[in-house]
């Protein structure tokens, strides 16, 4: 074999590992509130399964757009089942991959300093905002916020609070707003707020004062890496419950398959 010949077969084998390593990498855009669980639930699945995979995290919302404006991703994972939603009725979600992976809580945090409080309709927010605000998900864009509106509604605690919100563009953007002082209160996924020396957690909104709080997971339409579909079947299976669980997650539901 020439050295002209060697080099182009040489270059060739080249291109095709990183063809190849390329295909065995997955890319998940996922809600922001699983930026602390994802990477362990991936390193025990690429332990087992051999392939690396690369997050993205965000508001369900901007990263649901970004996908529909083109995004190279594999694997989509919102916090509710509205955006994801909005990526099926676009035609963007591979028929037969999606499922409820975890499910979480809604809890109202706030400094150290603060006491538990009753959340029914005689709380007064006023006097424990005092001159501050409550940090939320912009309930216009971000599914925590949405959740948080609704909550407050049901308990007909919104329309005292409307006026005093501090809407962040993400459920962790809101959890720091309190972390940093910059709010005195805050409306987060329970999950947030574990291991978070900064803030307390000072009441549990009721179950039935929201939805469900799902997390849906779907392989992409565009998906390239081949076991996109394995990794989302993993993170509804007992080995990955175990891990949901330890970090605070509440269950799936037993049939996690939907259309």
């Amino acid at each position: 074999m020439t050295q002209h010949r060697w080099l182009a077969f040489f270059a060739g084998c080249l291109l095709q590992m990183v063809g190849a390593a390329q295909a065995a990498e997955l890319t998940v855009f996922s809600a922001a509130s699983l930026t602390d669980v994802l990477p362990i639930l991936a390193r025990d699945y690429t332990r087992t399964h051999g392939e690396e995979i690369r997050f993205s995290f965000g508001a369900s919302s901007a990263i649901a757009r970004q996908i529909e404006a083109g995004a190279s991703a594999d694997v989509f994972i919102s916090a509710d089942v509205e955006w994801m939603d909005y990526l099926a009725q676009r035609d963007l979600l591979r028929a037969g991959t999606r499922r409820v992976i975890a499910g979480n809580r809604l809890v109202l945090i706030g400094a150290r300093r603060h006491g538990p409080v009753t959340l029914d309709r005689h709380l007064d927010f006023a006097a424990l905002l005092g001159d501050g605000r409550l940090a939320l998900g912009d309930p216009a864009h971000v599914p925590a916020g949405r959740y948080a509106q609704m909550a407050l509604e049901s308990l007909g605690l919104w329309d005292s609070i409307a006026s005093r919100l501090a809407p962040a563009e993400s459920v962790r953007v809101a959890l720091m707003y309190v972390v940093r002082g910059e709010a005195p209160l805050g409306i987060v996924y329970a999950t947030d707020a574990r291991g978070v020396p900064e803030v307390r957690v000072l009441a549990e909104f009721p179950a039935d004062v929201t939805p469900a709080i799902h997390y849906p997971a779907a392989v992409l339409r565009q998906a390239k890496a081949p076991s996109a579909a394995s990794f989302v079947r993993y993170l509804a299976d007992p080995a990955a419950r175990a891990i949901w669980a330890a970090h605070g997650f509440t269950p799936a539901p037993s049939d996690t398959a939907q259309p």
